[in-house]
């Protein structure tokens, strides 16, 4: 039975947990503020907030629903935009939509309001940076947008830049109605016993499942695992980063000793998806997509990954990621084997790191070609090399021959150019909807030469390279 409460209503259901939560939210619970778009978790139109009872208090994230398990709600508070309304009055969020002329169609309004109000509850700084990510993941075809960036400056404006937000605030000032201050205590009540789980696909956050396979998980078993604890989870020992494959982008993005280590972290992962999916997806469902452009692959590849596989008897075995990857969607998994987690060495003073992307939006897309390195020197010279590339290959590409070509290099243009050369020979793009093969060896070029430009700026500029390319 899963058992969450909705909005201010408990629910409990024996209905099929692979279902969406939009499925369900719309026809069994008839709240149709929350639209069908795109069914992808693009748009944003389905917008809902997950709150998760943590140490008494409910930390809540936006979501889109349209890609995510009913069964993941089980011991949650979902809410829906019927959920924030005030009686008899506009939410801070909905009046500053109002007053801004920020809605036309309205059609996209409901998700907006939700991603408003999930960033009044959020504990992210209240600034306009924020405010703007908050809203990242929704699309509107009427406005044009600077009315609703006006309206998402007027509520970080009413939030008077607090960094924390308690509730009794929130619902003094008309944020949220007041039945919020008892879902602590009911979530507690509830106090939801793990989902039995029949045998099945595994699931995690299904942002990638549930894009092409949706009505297929709907109709079949699934066995959720988004709420194991086994794969939860970022430490940090003796230089080496353990992150479970059940963490989320957003684990990554607010982990404080990851961005005091990596200072560009965020800037890195803002490229990655729009903030409800970084919410929602999974590190290891990333890695098993097995998609050519998998950002958060290339991202961990760059690093000289390894990764920890668990079998149905608890049995586990390490595989270094750069090996993982057999051909186009086969990798070394068997179909009792799970993901559990992703270890790379941290950089140190002599190392550095960069990921780029190239899409037709700048956020929330999937790449056309996406690169990352780490590498390390000392006295001008390389002595570590990592280069990974998405986009031109039909598997996640470590570039072997490339990174080993470097090693033992001075840092300069000649053996930047040089490396390009091999990078051309290890790659094989083909044309698709994304490009043709010529512009994805030249987007291949230009990442790679990108990346010496951002982390050695002083020393190299894009012109250093095009001349001679």
């Amino acid at each position: 039975m899963i058992t969450f409460i909705l909005n201010n209503k408990t629910i409990k259901t024996s209905e099929h947990s692979g279902t969406t939560l939009l499925d369900f939210v719309r026809y069994q619970q008839r709240l149709t503020g929350t639209k069908i778009g795109c069914r992808e978790g693009d748009c944003g139109a389905c917008t809902l907030l997950v709150g998760t009872l943590t140490n008494d208090t409910v930390e809540y994230q936006s979501i889109t629903s349209c890609i995510s398990p009913l069964g993941n709600a089980h011991g949650k508070h979902i809410v829906t935009v019927e959920g924030t309304n005030l009686k008899d009055k506009l939410t801070t969020a909905q009046e500053a939509m109002k007053a801004n002329y920020a809605t036309q169609c309205g059609f996209c309004t409901p998700g907006f309001v939700v991603a408003l109000t999930g960033f009044a509850l959020s504990n992210s700084d209240k600034n306009y940076s924020n405010a703007i990510d908050a809203i990242s993941g929704n699309i509107c075809r009427c406005t044009g947008y600077k009315a609703i960036e006006k309206a998402a400056h007027e509520v970080v404006e009413k939030l008077e830049n607090k960094k924390e937000t308690t509730l009794d605030w929130l619902i003094e000032n008309q944020f949220i109605p007041d039945y919020f201050e008892s879902i602590p205590k009911r979530l507690n009540d509830i106090a939801a016993k793990d989902l039995k789980q029949p045998k099945g696909k595994y699931v995690s956050g299904g942002t990638d499942l549930y894009v092409q396979q949706a009505d297929n998980l709907a109709d079949n078993d699934v066995h959720l695992i988004a709420e194991k604890d086994y794969l939860k989870g970022i430490s940090i020992e003796n230089d080496i980063c353990t992150i479970g494959t059940n963490s989320t982008v957003s684990d990554l993005w607010n982990h404080t000793e990851l961005n005091s280590i990596l200072p560009n972290l965020r800037k890195h992962l803002k490229l990655v998806s729009s903030e409800q999916i970084r919410n929602m997806a999974s590190l290891g469902g990333n890695l098993v997509n097995a998609s050519p452009i998998g950002d958060m692959t290339i991202f961990f590849l760059a690093f000289n990954s390894t990764i920890t596989i668990l079998n149905s008897e608890e049995k586990e075995r390490t595989v270094s990621l750069k090996n993982f990857y057999q051909g186009y969607k086969t990798y070394d998994l068997k179909d009792d084997e799970l993901l559990k987690s992703i270890q790379f060495k941290l950089p140190t003073e002599h190392t550095f790191f960069n990921f780029e992307k190239v899409c037709k939006r700048t956020h929330l897309d999937i790449a056309s070609v996406n690169a990352a390195i780490h590498i390390s020197i000392e006295n001008e010279t390389i002595t570590e090399a990592h280069v990974s590339i998405g986009g031109v290959a039909a598997i996640p590409k470590y570039l072997h021959d490339t990174s080993a070509f470097l090693i033992g290099k001075p840092l300069t243009a000649e053996t930047i150019l040089n490396a390009n050369e091999i990078l051309q020979k290890e790659i094989a793009p083909i044309s698709d909807v994304r490009g043709t093969s010529d512009y994805k060896r030249l987007l291949g070029r230009q990442l790679f030469f990108a990346h010496f430009t951002t982390l050695f700026p002083k020393q190299f500029t894009l012109n250093d390279f095009i001349q001679h390319a």
